[in-house]
């Protein structure tokens, strides 16, 4: 069942990193999941042509309908993507394969970079907030996501090159502000895959919160195994296994991220 066309705009929030293989996707479904659980309407956006948080919400590629390919080049409404998911008050729109040649095929487009944005914003659904899950990498999608965003969500894994990624992600959220949307910021960093036996994810937590400060979450995510389970088993972490390490990280998280009041500045 579609999200309907109704109501005040939500919180859009893009969940970005340039770098695979930091946990962006695991974050996008478990945060999602765990602020529905606490009553709020979720509507995940799918940007990665690998569509893995499609899949990891229970819809493999032949289960989707419209996709978030067909919001972007105009054959598709956001609420007609929009599907539900087996966690209630959480809908998806599913990514597709045919995202990865939209930088050609929006080439000579004058509105290339705010596809996203005009669609969300012909669309009031009953939703608190959009995650969009961005791809691992500064395209044409992420730069959408970024314009139609009204903050970022920045996972960074603990490991040792992770500030240099980061500085890389931020020089790209100030561009995209001064171009496209002036009132885009930084909602805050939260660092994954944290090891506590292992003295470098100390030590990386301790350099990232002295550089940046307040805009790093307390919470941290840990490495754990029935986080990277969960997906096989399409579902969330949340419902594979309420009770591990991973998943009451995720419900922290949420609850970290409900309390505060507006947005963090931009920590650039």
């Amino acid at each position: 069942m579609a999200v309907a066309d109704r109501g005040p705009a939500p919180r859009i929030l893009a969940v970005a990193n340039q770098k695979g293989g930091v946990g962006k996707t695991t974050t996008a479904i478990n945060l999602a999941t765990a602020l529905a659980a606490v009553g709020r309407q979720v509507l995940i956006l799918d940007l990665d042509p690998q569509g893995n948080a499609s899949t990891g919400l229970g819809l493999p590629p032949r289960r989707r309908g419209r996709t978030t390919y067909d919001i972007l080049v105009g054959e598709a409404k956001v609420a007609e993507a929009a599907a539900a998911t087996a966690v209630p008050g959480l809908s998806i729109a599913p990514g597709s394969p045919e995202l990865s040649g939209l930088e050609i095929e929006l080439a000579n487009a004058t509105d290339r970079n705010r596809r996203l944005a005009a669609a969300l914003a012909a669309w009031r659904g009953p939703c608190d907030f959009v995650l969009i899950d961005c791809p691992p990498a500064l395209n044409v999608l992420t730069v959408n996501a970024m314009a139609a965003a009204d903050s970022v969500l920045v996972p960074l894994q603990c490991e040792f090159f992770a500030l240099e990624g980061l500085s890389q992600l931020l020089s790209t959220v100030e561009r995209v502000k001064g171009a496209l949307n002036p009132r885009l910021t930084i909602e805050g960093v939260v660092l994954t895959m944290y090891d506590r036996r292992n003295n470098l994810s100390a030590q990386v937590a301790d350099d990232v919160r002295d550089t940046l400060g307040d805009v790093v979450y307390e919470t941290v995510i840990p490495r754990n195994v029935r986080l990277s389970e969960a997906p096989s088993h399409a579902v969330p972490a949340l419902i594979y296994d309420h009770g591990c390490s991973g998943s009451q990280a995720y419900i922290r998280l949420a609850g970290e991220i409900l309390r505060r009041r507006a947005p963090l500045a931009n920590a650039s």
